[in-house]
């Protein structure tokens, strides 16, 4: 059975400007801005939630099946699909768009402009759930509003539990979309950030919102994670990674260990720690699919971590 993946695929094209913003910008004559910025440092990165998350999932031997929209310029991301052994059966190709980018440029001190075209994802509405068979769990990931709304339904009304995963795409709704969510899905992920504006939006504090899904998963980037299930709040601690390198991808390679471990009948605190170490395994790298680690490294390093075997 497959896990069914909804929610962006991206190009990150990332500049890095070797001085600071600050020196380059007059206060008084903001009103006129009008700057360009020398970059010599260029890459470009493959990401969306979606991807990253199906990268993940594939390094750890699960079964992704990504459901996104492209544009005209997806063909060296399909290309990597297929070599990955990532199907793109339910990947829909707009013809008229380009694939969703984000154009990131960074200074001396970590100050980041970013520029974010969301192209062939406004149309991943387009892409249902019915047509993709044989899964038995899902997530809806960032992505277009009216396909997150469309795709929460849709796994609902199939009877496929789900995460809702709202991550930088929270604020395209309000409480009373946010709460409908949360009465469709099963368990529902978000960072210590996204959980203020969940709770903030719906009115409901974590524990009531807790209430409405089987789980609900905080994550605290260095501080490591909780897990509200059951009633109670369950605490998985942070791995130590080998490097820190670039946090771009991390919550999706958490993402991803969730989903093995839901998947797999797990239970959350087993759940919880295979999701913090697959984020210790990524921010070691930089871009989000770049971490490459074999399915025994990540035994070792999960068996090293927390005394316990995958």
């Amino acid at each position: 059975m497959h896990t069914l993946i909804c929610g962006s695929i991206a190009y990150d094209t990332i500049m890095v400007f070797n001085d600071r913003f600050k020196n380059h910008l007059l206060p008084d004559q903001l009103h006129i801005l009008n700057v360009s910025f020398l970059v010599p440092e260029m890459r470009r990165e493959y990401g969306g939630c979606a991807g990253n998350i199906a990268y993940n999932l594939n390094l750890l031997g699960g079964k992704p099946l990504i459901m996104a929209s492209v544009g005209q310029d997806s063909a060296p991301y399909l290309q990597r699909m297929k070599t990955l052994g990532l199907s793109s059966k339910h990947v829909r190709e707009i013809a008229t768009s380009f694939t969703a980018q984000a154009f990131i440029t960074t200074d001396l001190d970590d100050n980041q402009i970013t520029a974010f075209h969301p192209g062939a994802m406004d149309f991943s509405h387009q892409n249902h759930i019915a047509d993709a068979t044989d899964v038995n769990l899902g997530i809806v990931s960032p992505d277009g509003r009216d396909g997150m709304l469309q795709h929460a339904a849709e796994f609902h009304a199939a009877g496929i539990p789900f995460v809702f995963d709202p991550g930088q795409g929270l604020p395209m709704f309000d409480g009373a979309d946010l709460l409908k969510f949360l009465d469709l899905a099963d368990y529902c992920t978000v960072n210590d950030y996204e959980a203020k504006l969940l709770a903030g939006r719906t009115g409901k504090s974590l524990d009531e919102l807790a209430k409405k899904v089987r789980a609900l998963i905080v994550t605290l980037g260095g501080e490591g994670s909780h897990i509200y299930a059951d009633g109670i709040r369950i605490e998985i601690p942070s791995v130590k990674p080998t490097a820190l390198v670039d946090p771009t991808g991390c919550g999706d390679a958490y993402r991803a260990g969730l989903l093995y471990g839901i998947s797999a009948g797990w239970d959350w605190l087993k759940t919880g720690r295979l999701a913090s170490l697959l984020g210790a395994l990524k921010i070691a790298e930089r871009g989000g699919q770049n971490h490459a680690p074999t399915i025994d490294e990540i035994a070792k390093r999960f068996h090293a971590a927390f005394g316990e075997r995958l």
